[in-house]
């Protein structure tokens, strides 16, 4: 069946999402369609303030409105100076934001490492980290990438920047989940869980 232009229009560009194929771009164009005017109309403006209406902040690489200096954490006085997280993709930052439990500042990435993709140092906001540690203040820094081979290769190559400057660097822990059962666990979880054993003083 031939579709209109701006039905295929749309289920093209709904598709090129991540975990949104065909069929699922499709039954949401259709949706769209038959929906009340008040929401395609929502969802378009919604869309072309995303572009618009953000920005990256130039000192974590964070999202933040457009205008302003620098995001609400760089901004706060509550939060320490001498931690920084480091993680790939302000996603990141919202996870690590829900737990309540981290009260330094952030640098985000933008992305990992990997040699497949064509994405190297130079396509990371790793040069201005290198340039937050050296211009000091900085005790710490939280290596936060994901527990994937990107993420791992991305970790070791920051604590082969980061640990000449002198500053401490720590990765988070991995390990079993809470609530997870041992027998399900796959066999790289499990011997990080033995490498990261705790006391239990």
């Amino acid at each position: 069946m031939l579709l209109p232009v701006p039905l295929q229009n749309l289920i093209n560009a709904l598709s090129r999402l991540p975990g949104i194929g065909p069929k699922t771009a499709s039954r949401l164009t259709f949706y769209l369609l038959h929906a009340s005017d008040d929401l395609p109309n929502d969802l378009a403006e919604a869309l072309l303030a995303l572009k618009s209406g953000t920005a990256y902040c130039p000192i974590c690489f964070n999202i933040t409105a457009a205008g302003r200096e620098m995001c609400e954490i760089c901004e706060s006085r509550d939060r320490s100076n001498g931690v920084v997280c480091v993680v790939e993709e302000p996603m990141d930052v919202l996870a690590l934001e829900r737990t309540g439990g981290f009260a330094g500042r952030y640098h985000v990435l933008q992305g990992a490492l990997s040699p497949i993709e064509g994405i190297s140092p130079e396509d990371l906001r790793i040069r201005e980290l290198i340039e937050r540690v050296r211009a000091g203040g900085i005790q710490e820094i939280i290596l936060a990438t994901n527990p994937s081979m990107e993420g791992d290769a991305t970790a070791m190559y920051l604590r082969q920047q980061l640990l000449p400057l002198g500053v401490r660097v720590t990765r988070l822990a991995r390990g079993l989940p809470v609530g997870g059962d041992l027998e399900y666990a796959d066999q790289s979880t499990l011997l990080r869980a033995l490498a990261g054993r705790q006391d239990m003083n």
